[in-house]
């Protein structure tokens, strides 16, 4: 008997994170008997739009039993989900939320479904890290994923909750990838209001685009300036074993947040839902955590 094939779509080979989704679905795959079949979408939402589409308008007996994905763009591509939903092909979203869920829900032969990560609790650790690395105040120099990113956004607004008003961010974008953030604070540094900023911490929606700040700063050729950079505090996201609890560990990083991957409980759910009829929640919403702790980021400070 031929296995079940589930295609799992995430956005780019080129992050930790999304490196780690892919391993955590094949792991839960070789666990419950199935295929998984990974594509990354190069940060394009065209591309993964087209990706999924094609793997959809094959001949029944090559589609996919269902879809896991990780959105590219600003939508998690209702046309694309509903193609799917009407060929009984499973749908589940990983970190965004999608107003369209519940109508496909109410239609679809197969489980469709969000795990998403609290990205607003996320954005409210940050700033809770920021007032314990800057008790005074300060300045931060803050890079944030993709303007379209939903996920961005609600880190962004979280972080606003949080921070205190007497620490001002200075606002880059990055591509939650270690090149995109290299790239943007190295066109940073070249303005001249660059050299007259006072940053304290250097913070990033992701862990990749913390290093790749770091990258930049490595690059400066006046050993004071650059050495004067580095020692400043850098803080990330996602917090992954062999990357960010890491780099915390080793001092690159200063804090940063774990985000727990969530491709392999999509997995799960999916396969759950085909073979054992088990119902699934329309969301699940996954919890992060600082690293350090609170506390312990505050007594290292002081």
């Amino acid at each position: 008997m031929t296995k079940r094939r589930i295609l799992v779509s995430l956005t780019t080979s080129d992050n930790d994170y999304q490196l780690e989704q892919a391993r955590a679905a094949e792991e839960a795959a070789r666990k419950l008997q199935v295929e998984a079949e990974i594509t990354y979408a190069d940060n394009d939402a065209i591309t993964q739009s087209t990706q999924l589409l094609r793997a959809i308008q094959v001949p029944e007996e090559d589609r996919p039993s269902a879809i896991i994905f990780e959105p590219v763009g600003g939508t998690a591509l209702p046309q694309v989900a509903r193609a799917a939903v009407n060929e009984g092909i499973g749908w589940a979203i990983l970190n965004r939320e999608a107003v369209y869920v519940p109508e496909l829900r109410r239609i679809a032969k197969a489980a469709v479904f969000t795990i998403t990560s609290d990205h607003v609790e996320i954005g409210r650790i940050q700033g809770r890290q920021f007032a314990a690395l800057l008790p005074r105040g300060g300045a931060v120099l803050y890079i944030q994923g993709p303007s379209e990113n939903s996920a961005a956004k609600e880190r962004t607004a979280g972080l606003m909750e949080t921070k205190p008003a007497n620490i001002h961010l200075t606002l880059l974008r990055g591509q939650w990838t270690e090149e995109s953030s290299q790239r943007a604070v190295r066109s940073w540094l070249r303005l001249t209001t660059s050299q007259k900023a006072a940053i304290d911490v250097i913070g990033a929606q992701d862990d990749s685009m913390a290093i790749g700040a770091r990258n930049a700063f490595q690059e400066i050729e006046s050993e004071i300036d650059r050495d004067r950079w580095l020692r400043l505090p850098f803080t990330g996201c996602d917090g992954l074993p062999k990357t960010g609890q890491a780099w915390v560990k080793s001092g690159t990083l200063a804090a940063t947040i774990f985000v727990p991957p969530n491709a392999g409980l999509a997995m799960e759910m999916l396969v759950g839902a085909i073979q054992q009829r088990k119902s699934v929640p329309e969301r699940m919403l996954i919890d992060p955590v600082s690293i350090p702790a609170l506390p312990d980021l505050r007594a290292r400070r002081g």
